[in-house]
Parts: C-alpha cells; sequence; structure tokens
C-alpha cells in the first residue's frame, strides 16, 4: 500500500509542484528565469513529504510564498524562506540594494524605516547621489515650500 501526504490540491502542494516546474521542466513559461540560469531543487525537496515538514517548521501559512534569499542560490532549507509580497518584491534580481550606515536594504526598505519619499529617494539614486546624502538631504516639494513661503510672509 502506498502511503499519501494527503495535500494534493492545496496550496503548499502546488507552491511545490511549480517550484520544481519552474526549475525543472523547460516548457515551463518562467523556465528561463530559473532553470536557465541554473537554478536547482534540492534532492530532499525532489519528494513532497520533506518540503512540507521543512515548509510547516519554518512558519508557512497561505498568505505566504517561498522566498529564496539569495536570488542566485538553489531551492533549499538554508537558501529559502516564507515571506509576503512586500518581501518578495524588495528580493528580487531588479531591486538595488543600497548600503547605509553600516546595513544593506532596498530604496523602499529604507524609504519606510527612515519616513522618506520612495520617489523622491528614487530620482535621487537615478541622479547618481551616494546614500548619506540621499537619506541625509532634507526633502523638499510643495508642501515643503508651501510651510516655508507662508512663514516668511509674516
Amino acid at each position: 500500500m502506498t502511503k499519501t501526504h494527503c495535500q494534493s490540491g492545496t496550496k503548499l502542494h502546488y507552491i511545490w509542484i511549480e517550484m520544481r516546474q519552474r526549475c525543472q521542466n523547460p516548457n515551463h513559461p518562467r523556465y528561463e528565469l530559473y532553470g536557465d540560469r541554473g537554478i536547482k531543487v534540492c534532492e530532499e525537496w525532489q519528494s513532497f513529504e520533506p518540503f512540507y515538514s521543512w515548509a510547516i517548521e519554518n512558519g508557512y501559512n497561505e498568505g505566504l510564498s517561498i522566498d529564496r534569499m539569495n536570488n542566485d542560490g538553489n531551492y533549499e532549507s538554508n537558501n529559502c524562506r516564507w515571506a509576503n509580497q512586500s518581501t518578495q518584491m524588495g528580493n528580487t534580481r531588479r531591486t538595488k540594494k543600497i548600503e547605509y550606515k553600516g546595513r544593506i536594504q532596498s530604496l523602499a526598505e529604507w524609504a519606510r524605516e527612515l519616513g522618506l519619499n520612495y520617489y523622491t529617494l528614487r530620482s535621487r539614486l537615478r541622479n547618481g547621489w551616494d546614500a548619506k546624502r540621499m537619506f541625509e538631504t532634507p526633502m523638499e516639494g510643495r508642501k515643503y515650500y508651501a510651510r516655508h513661503k507662508c512663514n516668511s510672509n509674516r
């Protein structure tokens, strides 16, 4: 008698199937972004049961998706985590990471942490500003000018 995992049709089982297809099936629409780049699924996760155990032990829930911390690394327990969409979007190959005060984060993460306007920071980055200047130069804009204009008329 064959033992089954009773997970067919669940989101977690679908994640496992898609992860393997992206890396192993040249006909998969996203194969060029994974398998073609040499990204593999570790031997242990070729079977669903070990993947399932890792997922449950590492905080899987239906609102999260699997994320490779090193985008050039494989799908394996020491390179994967469960992440929300915001974290996923900040961890793509296109996301520029910026070092500031000894820490490295995406521009969006710095904007949230420092309470700065993301679009102003993005413009400054595109104009070649270094991190110190980009984050420490006061933000100026319509609200800034309106506030100072009103104060100077008094």
